[in-house]
């Protein structure tokens, strides 16, 4: 964990899903999750989220990521406060593809985000 205990470092997160311990959650927009996201995660965008959360598992931790760490940190404070075990990946895809992590489709980038402000 970084120094915020609500953040997980994304070699941390890479060993959470492989591991299955954690479901991760992509909040980005979609285009944004088209360009590029981490295989396996689902993908449910911000302003979806409250509607969606019935879908997640809530017995499983959960960790969100987006861009740069913004959104995702605002929804695992929301769902943390509703007693979920919820986190937020630190520094979001940009810093996981910064540490060469993979990325979908083999080609992904990390497309900046189009419409909310990411932090």
């Amino acid at each position: 964990m970084a120094a915020d205990e609500h953040e997980v470092e994304p070699a941390r997160v890479a060993e959470l899903m492989s591991s299955g311990e954690a479901q991760i959650v992509d909040v980005r927009n979609d285009d944004e999750y088209d360009a590029g996201h981490i295989g396996g995660a689902r993908h449910v965008r911000f302003d979806e989220l409250t509607a969606r959360a019935g879908e997640l598992d809530q017995s499983r931790p959960v960790v969100f990521y987006c861009q740069a760490g913004g959104r995702s940190a605002a929804a695992a404070q929301a769902f943390a406060a509703s007693g979920w075990e919820a986190r937020t990946m630190a520094g979001g895809l940009v810093e996981w593809a910064e540490r060469g992590l993979p990325l979908e489709p083999e080609d992904g980038r990390v497309k900046p985000p189009s419409g909310l402000p990411d932090s």
